[in-house]
C-alpha cells in the first residue's frame, strides 16, 4: 500500500472549531449531539427556512447526511487506489435536488448516523500508514485520509453552531440547559491530536494550517 504525503490544509474555522478535542471522539459524538440541539422542535420549525434562500434545520441535516457518504466514498478510494481523482461537489444542489424536501429530518439524522458509524469503523480498521494516503481533490488538490478526519471534525462542529443560530432565527432558541457545543481553546500551531484509537497516533503530527489569505470555495465540500 504506497503511502502518500499527508496533503492538502485544513481550513482554519475547522481548526478552531475543534480546539484541543480528539478528532475522532468528536465525529463518534456528533449525530447525538446534533440530536440534542434539534430537541423541543416540531418538523413544521425544522423545515422553516430562516430567510428566502436560506438553509432550514432539515436541509442541514440533508448536507450532513449526503457529505457523510460522499466522506466515505472518498476514504475507501484513497485507502485501496493510488492517488485516485476526489470530484468536488456543490453542496446547495445536493440540498435543492435530492430530495431534502421530501424527507423527514429524523430520517436523515438516522441516516448520517448510520454513515458515520460506517465511517469510523473503516478508520478503526485501516493501517497507520493508511492515514498518509492521498488523493487528488478536483479544487483542493492532495487530500489525505489524516486530513479528511480533521475536517470532518470541524466541519461538524461548524454545523452545530449553524443549527444553533437557525435555531434563534426561527424564534425557538436553545433552552437554557440544553447541550450546547462545548467550546475548548483554539488549537495553537504545533499542537499535537490526541489519538483516541491505535490507528488515531498517525494523527499525532497536526494538520496544517490554510493562508489565511486563501479564498472560500462557494461549494465547501
Amino acid at each position: 500500500m504506497a503511502a502518500g504525503r499527508p496533503g492538502s490544509v485544513v481550513p482554519q474555522r475547522y481548526l478552531d472549531a475543534i480546539g484541543s478535542r480528539d478528532p475522532f471522539e468528536s465525529q463518534r459524538d456528533a449525530p447525538a449531539r446534533v440530536a440534542r440541539l434539534l430537541e423541543g422542535l416540531s418538523e413544521a420549525e425544522l423545515t422553516r427556512r430562516p430567510a428566502p434562500g436560506k438553509w432550514s434545520l432539515r436541509d442541514v441535516i440533508g448536507h450532513l447526511a449526503d457529505g457523510e457518504v460522499v466522506v466515505g466514498a472518498r476514504l475507501r478510494f484513497i485507502g485501496a487506489h493510488d492517488r485516485p481523482p476526489l470530484m468536488g461537489y456543490d453542496q446547495d444542489a445536493f440540498v435543492e435536488n435530492l430530495g431534502t424536501e421530501n424527507a423527514r429530518t429524523e430520517d436523515l439524522l438516522r441516516t448520517f448516523a448510520f454513515a458515520r458509524g460506517a465511517n469510523l469503523e473503516l478508520l478503526a480498521r485501516l493501517p497507520e500508514k493508511a492515514y498518509d494516503r492521498v488523493g487528488l481533490h478536483a479544487e483542493r488538490g492532495e487530500e489525505s485520509i489524516r486530513t479528511i478526519v480533521v475536517m470532518c471534525a470541524g466541519h461538524d462542529l461548524v454545523h452545530e453552531e449553524q443549527i444553533l443560530r437557525i435555531r434563534e432565527q426561527i424564534g425557538n432558541p436553545l433552552r437554557p440547559g440544553r447541550t450546547r457545543p462545548a467550546r475548548r481553546a483554539p488549537a495553537a500551531a504545533g499542537t499535537r491530536t490526541r489519538p483516541a484509537t491505535a490507528p488515531a497516533a498517525a494523527l499525532r503530527r497536526t494538520a496544517r494550517r490554510a493562508p489565511a489569505t486563501k479564498a472560500r470555495r462557494r461549494n465547501g465540500r
